[in-house]
């Protein structure tokens, strides 16, 4: 894809692929490690990625239902990855992103150049200070994996401005106990996934957080 000029970048698209509009001698092709042959026909159908990564469009779906408006915005996109919610705070006014992730060249090429984002690799939020950051920031992404939201609030509350606002993913596979999680690390009980959000709630509530308004991630599946 790259090579033929139908992606920017290996990160893009292996993001394009994933939306399963990648199609390959007119077969349905999702899956980036595929080989094929090099004259084989490849064509994309439907709206092109907006963003670096399908991240992109949760963080749209938060700003548009909850009014989040990011113009001259400091932020701070924990979990950063590839960048698709960081790459949605700069295409919506952003003045800087704080890019923050424990994992190393992830972030997506053309967020590395843009001088608007400080790549902050091989950085566990966790034991981010104040000191750290130089600016108190207005709003927080947090798309955490492998760590519950409880050990990750905190801290991101400690860098936040007086009235900052933070959108986060809960993800129950990784809230829920063991017992509760099932083949492939999918949690499929609605009772679950209650009992998880409630848990989170509770838990943001008691820290001073005020609950905004909760909703769906608009990308399905367990990818």
């Amino acid at each position: 894809l790259v090579k033929r000029g139908l992606a920017e970048s290996r990160e893009k698209a292996k993001a394009i692929i994933m939306t399963g509009n990648v199609f390959v001698e007119e077969q349905r092709e999702d899956k980036a490690g595929s080989t094929f042959a090099e004259d084989a026909q490849i064509r994309i159908k439907g709206t092109p990625m907006k963003y670096v990564s399908r991240g992109g469009y949760k963080l749209e779906k938060a700003m548009e239902l909850w009014h989040v408006p990011l113009q001259d915005k400091l932020c701070m996109d924990v979990g950063s990855s590839t960048g698709g919610f960081t790459d949605c705070m700069l295409q919506n006014g952003a003045v800087k992103v704080y890019a923050i992730d424990v994992g190393t060249n992830q972030l997506a090429w053309k967020l590395r150049q843009d001088e608007r984002v400080v790549s902050m690799e091989k950085t566990n939020i966790r034991y981010v200070t104040p000191e750290d950051i130089a600016d108190p920031i207005d709003f927080s992404s947090i798309d955490v994996a492998f760590i519950s939201l409880t050990k990750v609030l905190i801290p991101v509350w400690n860098l936040l401005k007086n009235g900052g606002r933070v959108v986060c993913l809960v993800k129950p596979q990784f809230e829920a106990g063991r017992e509760k999680v099932g083949k492939k690390g999918v949690v499929r009980d609605k009772k679950v996934h209650e009992e998880v959000v409630c848990h989170i709630m509770t838990y943001a509530l008691s820290m001073g957080f005020e609950i905004l308004g909760l909703s769906y991630s608009p990308i399905k599946g367990p990818e």
